[in-house]
């Protein structure tokens, strides 16, 4: 929750950003691009250096780190300023969230890794709502900064929560090169990059969180012209559907160790799309209940996408391979704030919408060929952390 409360809190203040710093929509998109590059940039080097840290010390100094640059957005004097933050926020986060992926599957037993993952996502979907919904209303009632200085100091009470609760962790695994070293970085990511499965997962990440930047980034500016003409609370009411998240993420999890995961990712990027499409509907009504079901599957995905991570992934190389996830994933939610600009001057909102469901139908096809196995691989979809998978 720490993790994903600021990441995308300018999201429902972009129309209101543009009137204050006289800015395009492109040039207000960057706000939330700025972030999704930071973590994209830093996060195969944070899972190199933190294969060697303890866990728990990594997601609490991360958590700690993120607050700061929150903090100091509320200072910001110009919209430059506003994305140098945003951009900084981005390249401490994922000290939390690779770490905490992998923490996952070292700590639970391998046939419980998807579901306990699902309780994880739903904590993001959390984060997520809290921080958009909460930026947007304050931002409303008192002024943007306002919404900066907020976030930055419940995070910071976060990170004193985690420090406290979080155990540490007891059943990690390291590999070590016939030397007796840990491999280096290079040498880590040339091998990764080998594995077939691990690169559709990449591929599919990168697909993923672009549907889900996408739309809730550009449909803000839908939502705000004629004939919805929402205001900036109204567009931060919008993201109230994660809270449908929490409840089916950990029901998808717990499907999804009975169906697997390759049927499970297939189903959850057939879900975004049909909501994709519903947000073309002239009503509000349609449009929530499209943004519901792109925001679940979404989260779905990502549960099946993070779960497979672990079985894709030899033991040893699990921060590195959610590192370089990390970076695939939200390279997708960068260049969602800023490519849909191009088919938004095209055709506004229509447009975007069939570029983004392009997109998906580009997703769900490697997901289904990428993630395919021999079946006898297949059976053995959750096995111990100690076998390698090829």
């Amino acid at each position: 929750m720490c993790a994903f409360l600021e990441l995308y809190c300018t999201q429902p203040l972009l129309p209101l950003l543009a009137h204050i710093f006289h800015a395009s929509k492109t040039g207000v998109s960057l706000t939330v691009s700025a972030a999704t590059l930071g973590v994209a940039i830093s996060a195969p080097v944070f899972g190199a250096l933190t294969e060697r840290l303890p866990r728990k010390r990594v997601i609490v100094v991360s958590i700690i780190g993120v607050s700061l640059p929150t903090l100091l957005a509320a200072t910001a004097t110009s919209l430059g300023q506003l994305i140098f933050w945003r951009f900084l926020q981005g390249i401490l986060l994922p000290g939390i969230v690779a770490v905490v992926v992998t923490y996952i599957g070292e700590e639970w037993p391998a046939d419980r890794v998807a579901l306990i993952m699902s309780f994880y996502v739903s904590g993001t979907a959390l984060g997520g709502f809290l921080g958009r919904v909460t930026s947007g209303m304050l931002a409303e009632a008192f002024n943007w900064r306002v919404s900066f200085l907020t976030l930055g100091a419940v995070s910071l009470a976060g990170a004193a929560a985690v420090a406290a609760w979080l155990p540490h962790g007891h059943r990690r695994v390291r590999m070590t090169t016939p030397g007796g070293a840990l491999p280096a970085f290079p040498y880590q990511v040339q091998g990764l990059f080998r594995n077939r499965r691990l690169v559709a997962t990449f591929a599919v990440g990168f697909n993923v969180l672009f549907s889900l930047v996408g739309v809730f980034t550009w449909i803000t500016f839908h939502l705000s012209a004629a004939p919805f003409l929402l205001s900036t609370t109204a567009l931060s009411s919008l993201f109230f559907v994660y809270l449908i998240g929490l409840v089916v993420t950990p029901a998808a999890g717990y499907l999804i160790t009975r169906v697997g995961l390759r049927a499970g990712i297939g189903g959850a990027i057939v879900c975004s799309m049909a909501g994709v499409l519903l947000t073309l509907a002239p009503s509000l009504t349609v449009v929530i209940l499209g943004l519901t079901l792109l925001s679940s599957g979404v989260f779905v995905a990502q549960t099946a996408s993070q779960s497979h991570l672990r079985v894709a992934a030899p033991p040893g190389t699990r921060v590195t391979a959610a590192g370089l996830y990390l970076t695939c994933y939200y390279l997708g939610g960068t260049a969602a704030g800023v490519v849909p600009g191009f088919f938004w001057g095209l055709g506004k909102w229509p447009a975007c919408v069939a570029f983004i469901v392009a997109m998906q139908a580009v997703a769900l096809t490697i997901a289904l060929a990428g993630w395919r196995v021999p079946k006898a691989d297949e059976d053995r979809t959750f096995v111990p952390a100690t076998v390698q998978n090829p």
